[in-house]
């Protein structure tokens, strides 16, 4: 299982997360997105109105390395920050079935590597990584 019950619980309950990809010069380029956990096949799905057509979709055409990070914070006083940013491959897909209605038929799908969890697992205490087995 890619994601812990935990993780999966907090990106359930998150609708927006940010993807950073690389473009053909080597610029980083990071965006807001919606997005879909596939437990089952612990992946990712990235949709949008004109996936097909964003800058993000080219970049993973040519540059499948991806992170994606999805955070909160829960409190101020005390502070308390969730965070999830998982780093992998990513495939720009197109003719797949929309993650939501009113979305293109293109998706970026990303196969998490890495794993980094802050404020996610109960009584867990700071950073935690975790390498995914391919």
């Amino acid at each position: 299982m890619t994601f812990t019950d935990a993780e999966l619980s907090y990106l359930s309950s998150q609708i927006l997360g940010r993807l950073a990809t690389v473009d053909r010069h080597g610029a980083p380029q990071n965006n807001p997105v919606a997005f879909v956990v596939d437990a089952e096949a612990g992946t990712i799905d990235i949709g949008g109105h004109r996936m097909g057509a964003t800058r993000k979709f080219a970049n993973v055409r040519r540059n499948p390395a991806v992170a994606f990070v999805v955070d909160d914070l829960v409190s101020t006083s005390p502070w308390q920050v969730r965070c999830l940013e998982i780093r992998g491959r990513a495939e720009a897909l197109s003719d797949q079935e929309p993650p939501r209605p009113g979305f293109s038929r293109e998706i970026i799908r990303i196969h998490p590597e890495r794993i980094f969890a802050f404020g996610i697992e109960p009584g867990a205490d700071g950073m935690r990584r975790r390498d995914i087995a391919a």
